[in-house]
């Protein structure tokens, strides 16, 4: 017997997505990103993830998404080894052990409570990594993070599902508790989600990817330091333009190739990063 999730809501359910599509890619001979973590919790959670329908593409961009976000984590942990980092919506994700930071740094998994029981469960954490089983839409997620350290705020997948009042809240929150730091997460820029969902998520999961996502997105990667004056874009970076797409299958690494030229494919799959 498993891991219980009969309680995990649909909501929480997205995070068995990115989890199920790591794991795939852990698999492969030539991996785009080593995740131990997330095929053991795979073969722990008591859940049918082969009802997902998790597609080749979804695969590759989980996993290099999660690779870019963790080299970024590595060099501000390398620039602040006493930071603090802050992994909002974290889910299933196993970034602590992938980084495997030193044990002056401290990691913060904010996920939703129903979510985060399980992960301490599937993913218990280790010295110096915290679980903060809160909403980050309730103003109360931050107050137990310290605010005196360098802080690496990253969030992978989780915009796409708030409302853009709730993001603004959140980055506001960011700024306002944290001295100093970063801000990064993967963003899909303006999208007409029923085709998006259609073409990656053509099965169970595209019922609840569509239930879940609230917010259209932006193409301007400025549009945030509108937001909120205090965060200053410092990177734009297409996962297109990423090494690892060379670990693509063939026709997935073409496709990809050619998406690149297009301005407005580009935005599909980016990786944000704001200093603060």
């Amino acid at each position: 017997m498993g891991l219980d999730t009969t309680d995990i809501t649909p909501r929480e359910e997205t995070a068995f997505l990115t989890l199920k599509a790591r794991a795939v890619n852990d698999g492969w001979q030539r991996p785009i990103l080593h995740d131990p973590g997330a095929t053991a919790a795979v073969a722990e959670i008591d859940y049918d993830f082969n009802t997902l329908g998790v597609l080749t593409p979804v695969v590759c961009q989980a996993s290099l998404r999660a690779k870019l976000l963790d080299d970024r984590v590595r060099t501000f942990i390398a620039e602040h080894p006493d930071a603090v980092v802050v992994d909002l919506g974290a889910g299933l994700d196993d970034g602590y052990r992938r980084v495997q930071p030193p044990v002056s740094v401290d990691w913060y998994s904010v996920e939703l409570p129903g979510m985060a029981a399980l992960r301490d469960k599937a993913l218990p954490p280790g010295a110096h990594e915290h679980t903060v089983g809160v909403s980050v839409t309730d103003s109360a997620w931050i107050t137990g993070i310290p605010s005196d350290r360098p802080t690496m705020v990253i969030a992978d997948g989780l915009f796409a599902f708030l409302t853009k009042e709730q993001i603004i809240a959140i980055m506001r929150a960011i700024t306002d508790h944290f001295p100093t730091g970063q801000l990064a997460y993967n963003d899909y820029g303006r999208l007409v989600v029923g085709l998006w969902v259609a073409k990656l998520f053509p099965q169970k999961a595209g019922k609840i990817v569509n239930q879940s996502r609230e917010f259209e997105g932006y193409n301007d990667p400025h549009t945030p330091e509108r937001w909120n004056p205090r965060l200053r874009l410092v990177e734009e970076f297409s996962l297109a333009d990423a090494p690892e797409v060379e670990l693509f299958p063939t026709w997935l690494r073409i496709a990809t190739r050619i998406a690149a030229k297009s301005k407005t494919s580009r935005r599909t799959a980016r990786i944000l990063r704001f200093e603060f």
